[in-house]
């Protein structure tokens, strides 16, 4: 009964980003409706302000009327705004925090993994990796399709990988527009995580960790391609002028890089000389389709990798050990000694057990005190219950299936006891 006790806390390790996405969702519906309220209301107590400054405002009912009215426009503007902000983003983002919710709410009811509870939600979290993976490896239709038969629509994320995809196919068609005026609505956020990174950064430095923290500078990076491409184009006042606008105000963090974007145009696009070889290079495409991934997934809190490839990587590292790589001590029941995973799972470090678990090679299950390891005379060492199976079909004889020459009787085995 303990081995199927469900782990609740390890089960919502790989539920974060599932709960984050609406929720930082919702953060941006109420950061874009504090402002319009900030905006609207600082309009109206201004005018408020000159109205009750006048001495007699009686003197001038037109003007003042006329200011009344603006105050209740711009009151009732507000009203429209904020009602359709909710009915448009808010709501239907409530609605799909307060689905996936109950969703984690329903897996901390349950009590064992062998409920026919606890597999249909497995089943569910499945569906939903498989559409992870597939959103992040372009196949949108098929994601749609999962997401649509098995009716967990608010349970995946298809429209932030949606624009994920139309950014990344604007930047595949070397225009930077999209993802600048992602960066634009982002800024704060954006800029939060810049100066996050920057503590971390200090933090390793302090702990003299020779580590490499890599800062977010995709806002910067977009301006020095567009830089770059007005420079392959020939175009040099626009070039100049474009620099001024957007390259020197990040003088103070990127001077070297924009002192080295200045003498771009002293070069052509076939110039062999390093660096701006480099600079002109196409490749710098893929690196900023990179880094713009990089940095939603942060803002989104969502993992680089895919869920599903994550939930692999975990069982592999629970079961590996260096016998899986090993022909001789290979166990048929082992997912890590079939060649396939065991491939795969060369990436993941080897698990640690506190205690060990001996398993039979011959019938895959574990050897204990009802199923104990009995060696050979030659020291080979198989658990009872093969030796009895064997002993059964061969007239009380048993053979080392390593070295079937090497015959003995079964009263002849010893039980091995492992202190």
């Amino acid at each position: 009964m303990s081995n199927s006790k469900l782990n609740a806390e390890g089960i919502m390790l790989f539920e974060q980003p599932f709960a984050r996405v609406p929720y930082e969702n919702y953060r941006k519906v109420f950061r874009t409706s504090q402002k319009n309220i900030e905006k609207e209301l600082g309009a109206v107590q201004n005018t408020a302000k000159d109205l009750a400054s006048k001495e007699r405002p009686e003197d001038d009912v037109e003007a003042t009327t006329k200011a009344i009215d603006g105050m209740i426009a711009r009151v009732e503007g507000l009203k429209r705004k904020l009602s359709e902000m909710q009915e448009s983003a808010g709501k239907p983002t409530l609605n799909v925090m307060r689905e996936r919710l109950q969703h984690l709410g329903a897996v901390e009811a349950l009590e064992s993994t062998n409920t026919p509870e606890f597999t249909r939600w497995a089943d569910i979290r499945l569906d939903r990796w498989l559409v992870d993976w597939s959103l992040r490896n372009g196949k949108e239709k098929t994601a749609r399709k999962i997401a649509a038969d098995q009716g967990i629509e608010k349970l995946v994320d298809i429209d932030l990988f949606s624009d994920i995809r139309r950014i990344e196919d604007a930047l595949n068609r070397k225009s930077c527009t999209e993802a600048l005026a992602w960066c634009s609505e982002n800024k704060a956020a954006l800029r939060k995580l810049k100066v996050l990174i920057a503590t971390i950064k200090r933090w390793l430095e302090n702990l003299q960790y020779l580590a490499v923290v890599k800062q977010n500078t995709l806002e910067f990076d977009l301006r020095l391609q567009e830089y770059i491409e007005l420079a392959r184009a020939g175009k040099t006042v626009e070039a100049m002028a474009y620099s001024k606008k957007h390259l020197l105000p990040w003088q103070e963090t990127h001077l070297h890089q924009v002192v080295q974007a200045a003498g771009l145009l002293c070069y052509p696009p076939t110039t062999t000389c390093g660096p701006y070889k480099r600079l002109y290079d196409p490749s710098r495409w893929s690196t900023l389709i990179q880094s713009f991934r990089l940095a939603i997934y942060h803002l989104s809190t969502l993992p680089t990798e895919p869920l599903l490839h994550l939930a692999m990587y975990a069982g592999l590292a629970s079961l590996k050990l260096p016998a899986c790589y090993t022909h001789e001590t290979r166990n048929v029941d082992c997912p890590i000694c079939n060649p396939d995973l065991g491939e795969l799972a060369k990436e993941v470090p080897f698990s640690h057990h506190v205690n060990s678990t001996i398993v039979c090679r011959l019938t895959g299950k574990i050897m204990d005190a009802d199923n104990m390891p009995m060696a050979m005379p030659n020291g080979q060492v198989y658990s009872k219950e093969a030796w009895d199976d064997m002993a059964a079909k061969n007239d009380g004889w048993v053979f080392d299936p390593r070295n079937p020459v090497e015959r003995c009787r079964y009263k002849e085995l010893r039980k091995v006891f492992i202190s």
